[in-house]
């Protein structure tokens, strides 16, 4: 049994989705995991993970229309707005979300289906840095 850690950051450019699968797949391919869990985990509260499809871009539109239009950034509805109208609802939308995910990994790659991304769901409405810890775990 084998266990690897890093930590990789990324530069987000607002509320958006930004596909982190390119990296995150590199760093599995570099550890010699052959069958496993890679879990990967956001250490920020007010953006979040998501696995998505990575071909048709209007999925990813149509989230962030969803998500805007559930939890508007009106500024009535939150007494925390110390940091802008966009902060609160940006934790809410992170605690509608995931902050962790799983994913095995077989022959030493993600068992991710065809169509499937990794994505850091950045809530708020500038750019931000967004550091995910990974941990891979197998044989």
């Amino acid at each position: 049994m084998g266990q690897y850690s890093t930590e990789i950051t990324f530069q987000t450019s607002g509320a958006s989705l930004l596909n982190v699968t390119g990296p995150l797949a590199d760093w599995v391919d570099s550890c010699s995991i052959n069958q496993g869990l890679l879990t990967v985990f956001i250490r920020h509260t007010s953006a979040s993970l998501t696995i998505q499809e990575n071909a048709d871009p209007d999925v990813l539109y149509d989230l962030e229309e969803f998500f805007g239009k559930l939890v508007p950034q009106d500024g009535v509805h939150y007494r925390h707005n110390t940091e802008g109208k966009d902060d609160m609802p940006a934790h809410i939308k992170s605690a509608l979300t995931n902050v962790q995910l799983t994913i095995p990994v077989m022959d030493g790659k993600m068992a991710l289906g065809i169509w499937q991304g990794i994505y850091i769901f950045e809530h708020r409405a500038h750019a931000h840095k967004r550091s995910l810890a990974l941990h891979l775990m197998g044989k």
